[in-house]
């Protein structure tokens, strides 16, 4: 059993879920996204075989029926090879909610009160064995599936021991460990105690090869190793390597830069359902200017002040009442955590104080989408004049390079210099500093006056830069760099 896969990829969400169907039986949904698109695109390489998580009492049903765990050979039409693990609820729930969401987001994106959080007592520490517990889960499937000398690819922050573990199960596999998110620099990153920060780091170094979108989470992490490891390593910044003292063996750091599939979203873009909610969303508009925004209601993307921002350009530009409307789509997440819930009330509240003071009875300044609509979502790229795309900290952020493939004349991008998409976008953005609604309110105001021809011309160059490396070639790229 096992032991014949040639690429392992490992992650907590997994490129399928399900759902109780009428019948009683399991429905099967397809994931999407860039990793989905990317394993797809080597799994014709070689045997390929996806290790995730069961993420609903409906996928931990499905896993356990499955022989071992194994989607494909339960008769499902997996895009290749899944392993789903049951993992006990109350160990997934402390170390995803607890850990990963909790303590390693906000670690990575800046986001504690210190003044009050985080607090690492005894109900945490607890949570942090189950953290440990949980990668070792996945270290232990990925050592049963894997080949002798397979490539093995860990996806991101839920998954940072698992290198480590693995290693030591299986030192014959090549290891890569990506991370989607941004990484904090040493002072904060020190805030975790000091074992853990230690764990954490020596967890990700059993990989031969760890990756960043930008290069600026890419340095912060080698920075990290240096004040933390000591003399565990040495870290050579401008190789961007870290070599382990006690054995001499290199990890190796770099850059890779996940783009989008231009042809694939086009394609998509030029789909009926998207065409009926283009014509809809023209009719909101009329013969209006619109703004957009489209993401997830996270603390990470500053909604609240982007709104803010909004509020004060209708404030201080009043030219704009009655000719500008902003479609701002903002859909749940993570409403398991208080604070997710508070920041949606937020959300919903300055959106009702926008309209309260300058609504009329044929204008509504604001309309706020909450639910997740993917063809309107592509809609309003289409027609946009403007997209704002301000994070206070953002791995990358893939709707700063949608937009621009998407627009049909061209959309004027305002994008904060604290998204990693940043690095190959600023040139043709409007940046703005994210905590500053006034800056961003003039850079709303900016983007509204651009001339067309330069709004088209900023358009053309920031859609060649989100191509330039496709997810496809992201994933091979990364596959690759493991023959070094």
């Amino acid at each position: 059993m096992g032991a014949d896969a040639k690429i392992v990829v490992a992650s907590n969400r997994g490129p399928v879920a399900f759902s109780r169907a009428e019948d009683g039986g399991y429905s099967m949904a397809r994931g999407g996204g860039g990793l989905v698109s990317g394993l797809a695109s080597v799994a014709a390489e070689g045997q390929t075989l996806w290790v995730c998580a069961a993420l609903s009492e409906t996928d931990r049903a499905v896993a356990r029926e499955a022989p071992h765990g194994r989607l494909h050979e339960a008769g499902y039409d997996t895009p290749g090879p899944v392993r789903m693990l049951d993992i006990h609820p109350t160990t997934f729930s402390r170390a995803y909610n607890g850990v990963a969401n909790r303590t390693l987001w906000f670690l990575a994106h800046l986001l504690f009160d210190n003044a009050s959080e985080p607090v690492f007592d005894p109900a945490w520490f607890r949570q942090w064995a189950a953290y440990a517990e949980y990668n070792r889960a996945f270290a232990e499937a990925m050592a049963e599936e894997a080949a002798q000398g397979a490539k093995v690819m860990v996806q991101d922050y839920h998954l940072t021991l698992v290198p480590g573990l693995l290693r030591d199960l299986r030192p014959d596999v090549r290891i890569a460990h990506f991370s989607h998110t941004p990484w904090a620099p040493p002072d904060y990153f020190r805030m975790l105690p000091d074992a853990v920060a230690v764990e954490l780091l020596t967890g990700m170094l059993g990989a031969d090869h760890v990756g960043f979108l930008a290069e600026r989470w890419a340095d912060a992490f080698l920075a990290c190793c240096a004040a933390v490891l000591g003399d565990r390593v040495r870290v050579d910044a401008a190789a961007r390597t870290v070599t382990h003292t006690a054995d001499g063996r290199v990890t190796r750091v770099a850059v890779h830069a996940l783009g989008v599939d231009g042809e694939a979203l086009l394609q998509r873009g030029r789909q009926q359902d998207v065409a009926v909610r283009e014509t809809a969303l023209e009719e909101l508009r009329g013969d209006r200017k619109m703004i957009l925004r489209i993401d997830r209601t996270e603390l990470s993307k500053n909604i609240v002040r982007g709104l803010a921002a909004y509020r004060e350009l209708l404030r201080t530009h009043p030219e704009w009442r009655g000719r500008v409307i902003h479609l701002a789509t903002a859909y749940p997440s993570r409403h398991d955590l208080p604070e997710y819930r508070e920041y949606t009330a937020a959300v919903q509240r300055l959106a009702g104080e926008i309209d309260a003071e300058f609504a009329t009875p044929d204008w509504q300044p604001l309309r706020l989408e909450v639910s997740d609509e993917y063809p309107r979502s592509l809609a309003a790229y289409r027609i946009a004049d403007v997209l704002i795309v301000n994070p206070v900290r953002d791995g990358m952020n893939l709707v700063a390079k949608e937009g621009p493939i998407l627009s049909r004349d061209g959309i004027a991008l305002v994008l904060s210099r604290e998204a990693g998409a940043h690095a190959e976008l600023g040139e043709d953005a409007i940046t703005v500093n994210p905590y500053d609604v006034v800056q961003t309110a003039e850079a709303l105001h900016e983007a509204l006056m651009m001339d067309d021809d330069e709004r088209r011309q900023r358009n053309e160059r920031l859609a060649t830069a989100a191509t330039q490396l496709t997810p496809q070639a992201w994933f091979a790229e990364q596959v690759a760099a493991l023959d070094d």
